[in-house]
């Protein structure tokens, strides 16, 4: 399992839930690009999240894994899910910004008070989010994995009825709001362990897709 947190933070978000998912699992906490303590190694882009995502888990010879990301993280879990949809068994995505234009307003300037985060990502990922490859979201479709979308409720600043849609697009998806807000793990844990352990359970006793 790989936890993938959201923008402007770091693995560290994740500390107080690891050992819930730690009995029955192996679980990886990385820092993702230019954020905690990887290397701050522009230019940044979604796709480049993603590809980072996918040769970490070449080089920890993961070759099936079950991804849970945050808001930032989930977009790149997404993402890959779709370009290797055979190597991911199980896909969260909670508060996951949807593959559609949001006109998140970019800023001019970009607070760079948190030594951990790189002040080039937020502007580089919102033009990203602003006007997003629409093969994103036409490539939902294409997620094998049996998914568990995780909605904040009216507190959230995203749009919670496309939250909704993707869930509905993506084959396997289950739509679960627990309201929150944006940062359901952080503010609800007990809620987002529960959902997510259950969601696991589940996904554990189905029987293993058959590939022809």
């Amino acid at each position: 399992m790989m936890l993938l947190h959201g923008g402007g933070g770091d693995g560290t978000t994740w500390d107080d839930l690891v050992w819930a998912f730690a009995e029955r699992r192996t679980v990886y906490v990385p820092d993702l690009r230019g954020m905690g303590r990887s290397e701050r190694t522009g230019p940044y882009s979604m796709t480049i999240m993603r590809d980072a995502v996918l040769l970490l888990l070449d080089r920890l010879a993961l070759d099936r894994v079950v991804l849970v990301g945050h808001s930032l993280g989930g977009f790149a879990a997404m993402l890959a899910a779709q370009a290797a949809p055979h190597r991911v068994t199980a896909l969260v995505l909670e508060e996951c910004p949807p593959p559609v234009p949001l006109g998140i307003t970019i800023p001019a300037e970009v607070d760079d008070s948190a030594p951990y985060y790189d002040r080039e990502i937020r502007p580089s990922i919102l033009r990203d989010l602003n006007t997003p490859d629409p093969a994103w979201w036409a490539d939902l479709d294409t997620i094998t994995a049996p998914t568990l979308v995780l909605a904040g409720g009216p507190a959230s600043f995203l749009p919670q009825d496309m939250i909704a849609a993707v869930a509905d697009r993506v084959p396997a998806g289950r739509l679960v709001t627990i309201e929150a807000g944006h940062r359901i793990h952080r503010d609800a844990p007990d809620e987002f362990v529960a959902a997510v352990k259950s969601f696991l359970v589940a996904v554990d006793g189905a029987p293993a897709p058959h590939h022809g």
